[in-house]
Protein backbone atom coordinates (compact mmCIF):
# COMPACT_ATOMS: atom_id res chain seq x y z
CA UNK A 1 0.00 0.00 0.00
CA UNK A 2 1.48 3.29 -1.13
CA UNK A 3 1.31 6.09 1.42
CA UNK A 4 2.35 9.72 1.08
CA UNK A 5 2.29 12.02 4.08
CA UNK A 6 2.86 15.75 3.61
CA UNK A 7 3.92 18.06 6.41
CA UNK A 8 5.33 21.54 6.93
CA UNK A 9 2.42 23.71 5.93
CA UNK A 10 1.19 26.61 7.99
CA UNK A 11 0.48 30.32 8.16
CA UNK A 12 3.22 32.69 7.03
CA UNK A 13 3.44 36.35 6.12
CA UNK A 14 4.11 37.44 2.57
CA UNK A 15 7.81 37.29 1.84
CA UNK A 16 8.34 34.42 4.25
CA UNK A 17 9.43 30.85 3.68
CA UNK A 18 8.18 27.35 4.34
CA UNK A 19 9.61 23.92 3.65
CA UNK A 20 7.19 21.14 2.84
CA UNK A 21 8.05 17.48 3.22
CA UNK A 22 6.43 14.39 1.78
CA UNK A 23 7.35 11.03 3.30
CA UNK A 24 6.65 8.07 1.05
CA UNK A 25 6.24 4.38 1.85
CA UNK A 26 5.05 1.32 0.00
CA UNK A 27 7.04 1.75 -3.18
CA UNK A 28 10.67 1.80 -4.25
CA UNK A 29 11.03 5.54 -3.76
CA UNK A 30 14.38 5.89 -5.49
CA UNK A 31 12.90 4.52 -8.73
CA UNK A 32 10.18 7.10 -9.16
CA UNK A 33 9.77 10.71 -10.09
CA UNK A 34 7.87 12.89 -7.67
CA UNK A 35 5.67 15.91 -8.10
CA UNK A 36 4.11 18.69 -6.06
CA UNK A 37 0.73 20.19 -6.89
CA UNK A 38 -1.48 22.75 -5.24
CA UNK A 39 -5.16 23.59 -5.19
CA UNK A 40 -6.54 26.94 -4.14
CA UNK A 41 -10.20 27.37 -3.14
CA UNK A 42 -12.44 27.34 -6.18
CA UNK A 43 -9.61 26.47 -8.54
CA UNK A 44 -8.35 23.34 -10.21
CA UNK A 45 -5.33 21.47 -8.93
CA UNK A 46 -2.20 22.76 -10.64
CA UNK A 47 1.31 21.50 -11.15
CA UNK A 48 4.02 23.13 -9.04
CA UNK A 49 7.23 21.10 -9.32
CA UNK A 50 8.73 17.81 -10.46
CA UNK A 51 11.90 15.91 -9.68
CA UNK A 52 13.13 12.77 -11.36
CA UNK A 53 14.15 9.60 -9.54
CA UNK A 54 17.77 10.53 -8.82
CA UNK A 55 17.20 14.24 -8.36
CA UNK A 56 19.18 15.21 -11.42
CA UNK A 57 16.26 16.77 -13.27
CA UNK A 58 13.81 19.26 -11.81
CA UNK A 59 11.05 21.37 -13.27
CA UNK A 60 8.93 24.07 -11.68
CA UNK A 61 5.91 25.97 -12.85
CA UNK A 62 6.51 29.44 -14.23
CA UNK A 63 4.44 30.93 -11.40
CA UNK A 64 6.97 29.75 -8.80
CA UNK A 65 10.19 29.80 -10.77
CA UNK A 66 13.02 31.42 -8.84
CA UNK A 67 11.12 31.08 -5.55
CA UNK A 68 10.40 27.37 -5.07
CA UNK A 69 12.90 24.51 -5.17
CA UNK A 70 12.14 20.79 -5.19
CA UNK A 71 14.60 18.26 -3.80
CA UNK A 72 14.64 14.71 -2.48
CA UNK A 73 16.46 12.45 -0.07
CA UNK A 74 16.29 8.90 -1.38
CA UNK A 75 17.83 7.54 1.81
CA UNK A 76 14.86 8.93 3.76
CA UNK A 77 12.16 8.32 1.11
CA UNK A 78 11.25 11.99 1.31
CA UNK A 79 10.71 14.78 -1.19
CA UNK A 80 10.84 18.45 -0.23
CA UNK A 81 9.49 21.72 -1.53
CA UNK A 82 11.37 24.79 -0.33
CA UNK A 83 9.17 27.84 -0.79
CA UNK A 84 10.71 31.29 -0.48
CA UNK A 85 9.37 34.78 -1.10
CA UNK A 86 5.85 33.53 -0.57
CA UNK A 87 2.95 35.52 -1.92
CA UNK A 88 -0.73 35.53 -0.95
CA UNK A 89 -1.51 33.85 -4.28
CA UNK A 90 0.54 30.85 -3.14
CA UNK A 91 -2.19 30.09 -0.60
CA UNK A 92 -3.46 26.58 -1.32
CA UNK A 93 -3.48 22.99 -0.19
CA UNK A 94 -0.24 21.42 -1.39
CA UNK A 95 -0.16 17.77 -2.45
CA UNK A 96 2.65 15.45 -3.38
CA UNK A 97 2.33 12.80 -6.05
CA UNK A 98 4.46 9.71 -6.53
CA UNK A 99 5.37 7.94 -9.71
CA UNK A 100 4.08 10.29 -12.36
CA UNK A 101 5.86 10.98 -15.61
CA UNK A 102 7.29 14.18 -17.03
CA UNK A 103 7.21 14.43 -20.80
CA UNK A 104 7.73 17.49 -22.92
CA UNK A 105 6.55 20.30 -20.69
CA UNK A 106 3.89 18.49 -18.70
CA UNK A 107 3.77 16.23 -15.69
CA UNK A 108 1.24 13.41 -15.78
CA UNK A 109 0.30 12.61 -12.21
CA UNK A 110 -0.12 9.05 -10.99
CA UNK A 111 -2.94 7.86 -8.76
CA UNK A 112 -0.73 8.07 -5.67
CA UNK A 113 -1.50 11.25 -3.72
CA UNK A 114 -0.96 12.46 -0.22
CA UNK A 115 -3.68 14.04 1.90
CA UNK A 116 -2.32 17.55 1.42
CA UNK A 117 -0.98 20.26 3.69
CA UNK A 118 -2.44 23.75 3.95
CA UNK A 119 -0.26 26.75 3.17
CA UNK A 120 -1.70 30.17 3.95
CA UNK A 121 0.18 33.34 3.09
CA UNK A 122 -1.10 36.55 4.65
CA UNK A 123 -0.58 39.95 3.08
Amino acid sequence: QVQLVESGGGLVQAGGSLRLSCAVSGLRFSSYGMGWFRQAPGKEREFVAYINSNGGITRVADSVKGRFTISRDNAKNTVFLQMNSLKPEDTAVYYCNAGGAYSGSAYSASRHWGQGTQVTVSS
